[in-house]
């Protein structure tokens, strides 16, 4: 079980690539994970476009969806050697669950909510930018989702590969 945990690492590195390419230039350049409220501001104040928020949550969406429908399932079937429904589901549960534990708490809890990294001049008053009810979803999503989600990709992944 500790290729499950590296590749839950591995994951999880993904994910903080995509948000650090994002905010490159600025945290504007990640205002699709925002909620809506501080994209309108944003859009408002004229740093960016609804295109441009589109366009990046487009390819940022395509980066991590492609790793968690497509690498993580391969990887699991084909390099660790899952040979049943379940030996896939708990093991893509195990990744899911490090990746959504560390976009929450390192992510969400501590880059978002305790450094200026993530911080949009003129979005002040709408801050926290991760609001009690939104971080509930995420927890939700998080711990009920993910492994919703590992048990559709095992039940596919285990008619197409086994």
């Amino acid at each position: 079980m500790i290729l499950p945990v590296f590749e839950g690492l591995i994951l999880s590195f993904i994910l903080l690539l995509i948000c650090v390419i994002d905010i490159q230039n600025g945290p504007v350049g990640g205002v699709h994970f925002y909620e809506q409220n501080v994209k309108d501001r944003v859009v408002e104040l004229g740093l960016i476009t609804k295109k441009e928020i589109k366009r990046n949550l487009i390819i940022s969406g395509a980066v991590l969806w492609t790793s968690m429908v497509f690498l993580m399932p391969l990887a699991v079937f084909l390099i660790n050697g899952a040979d049943s429904f379940f030996e896939g589901f708990v093991q893509l549960t195990i990744i899911f669950l490090i990746s959504g534990v560390f976009d929450r708490v390192f992510i969400d809890w501590y880059w978002v909510g305790h450094t200026k990294a993530w911080f949009i001049p003129g979005t002040e008053d709408l801050m926290p930018y991760i609001p009690k009810s939104a971080l509930i979803k995420k927890w939700f999503c998080t711990i009920v989702g993910y492994p919703v989600f590992a048990a559709i990709l095992s039940l596919v992944y285990s008619k197409i590969i086994l």
